[in-house]
């Protein structure tokens, strides 16, 4: 199979508006290894039975191509797309629209949940693709010919794996479940790039105090936004652990704060005076309307999940849809810990149509 190269913005402009109707299969190739934003190395296109690779710096200086990524109306296929979606939002600083993730096509079509590209390429198709080319120096140039052919086969299936997807999702009334769902996919991932929010990802926090977590919140913004600055990873400018570390013990001065276990001192030096001045406004803040990061379900509460997950269960093989993608454990405990279906999403859209025969037993569980 041959390859192509679009090496012209306008030319890739030209050819993205020769075929307005067709939906557009898109991956990208990049690095991430000592850096806090991927490095985009490579941009993968096809329309219809056409495959186009492009280099960064040309797609980023196309016109048509961000006009595309960002019209709704014009549907992007992707497989996986969290990472894809997080390049476009650092490289090219716009958000994505219209997206259908296949990947999660793949399990509402009965496929099985987080099916890997090349399994489903293969078990679809009868293809095995080569993969030797996953961990490869995307950033160099020439690219190999076994690159070439990797980053072709990346989207060389997806139009095929769409068709499959949509008749099948025809069949079982769920065409519209899986463009709500790559929506809220995609909105669930831009929140979560929220430097405020963050700081509810360290569970482990959830033994601090309310003032603790408060200075918890703070921490971890500030690194957010070190990491961003330096463009390295969080855990090269601090670790989760040692956050929760320094936020426990609440030091007041360079010193005690190099006495909190695990911090290096090359964190000390660097950044001591900046944190404890941060700690001693964040503690002396009001924290109590902070929204405190969530603990681990009592043994009562655990109960109520097993019982909340035997009803989705059987809601979702009576639909032939994987309960990890219909109730995810964080959807399942939010309702637990609220004790409201909606909490989890499950007040409205495609969960609630789906549930619906068992929603009144879950209505009863849930009754105090």
């Amino acid at each position: 199979m041959g390859v192509t190269w679009i090496t012209d913005p306008a030319a890739l402009d030209q050819w993205l508006e020769a075929n307005p109707d067709e939906p557009l299969a898109l991956d990208t190739e990049f690095e991430r290894v000592s850096t806090f934003y991927p490095i985009p190395g490579l941009v993968q296109l096809g329309l219809g039975d056409e495959f186009r690779l492009v280099d960064p710096s040309v797609a980023e200086a196309s016109a048509g191509f961000r006009s595309i990524l960002a019209d709704p109306g014009r549907r992007k296929l992707l497989y996986a797309m969290s990472e894809d979606l997080e390049l476009f939002r650092h490289w090219l600083s716009l958000e994505p629209a219209g997206l259908i993730d296949l990947q999660i096509g793949a399990a509402m079509a009965g496929a099985g949940f987080s099916m890997g590209y090349a399994r489903l390429v293969e078990q679809l198709f009868g293809e095995t693709l080569d993969k030797s080319a996953t961990r490869s120096d995307w950033l160099s140039r020439p690219l190999s010919a076994a690159q070439e052919e990797y980053a072709t086969d990346d989207i060389r299936f997806l139009r095929p794996i769409y068709e499959w997807v949509w008749k099948e999702l025809e069949q079982k009334g769920l065409v519209d479940a899986l463009i709500e769902e790559s929506t809220r996919f995609a909105e669930d991932l831009a929140s979560q790039d929220d430097p405020e929010n963050h700081y509810r990802k360290l569970r482990g926090g959830w033994t601090l105090s309310r003032q603790q977590q408060g200075v918890l919140k703070s921490l971890v913004y500030w690194r957010e936004t070190e990491s961003r600055k330096r463009d390295r990873p969080r855990g090269r400018v601090v670790a989760d652990a040692q956050l929760i570390a320094i936020a426990e013990k609440l030091p007041d001065s360079v010193r005690a704060l190099s006495n909190v276990q695990g911090l290096p001192s090359v964190v000390v030096r660097r950044y001591g005076e900046q944190m404890i001045e941060l700690i001693r406004v964040a503690a002396s803040e009001d924290n109590s309307t902070i929204e405190v990061i969530q603990p681990p379900l009592s043994r009562q509460d655990q109960m109520l999940y097993k019982q909340l997950k035997r009803l989705m269960v059987e809601a979702a093989d009576a639909r032939d849809i994987p309960v990890e993608l219909l109730a995810p454990r964080k959807r399942l405990e939010a309702v637990v810990q609220t004790r409201d279906l909606g909490a989890g999403l499950f007040g409205d859209g495609w969960r609630q149509q789906v549930i619906a025969p068992v929603q009144s037993r879950l209505q009863e569980v849930l009754a105090p």
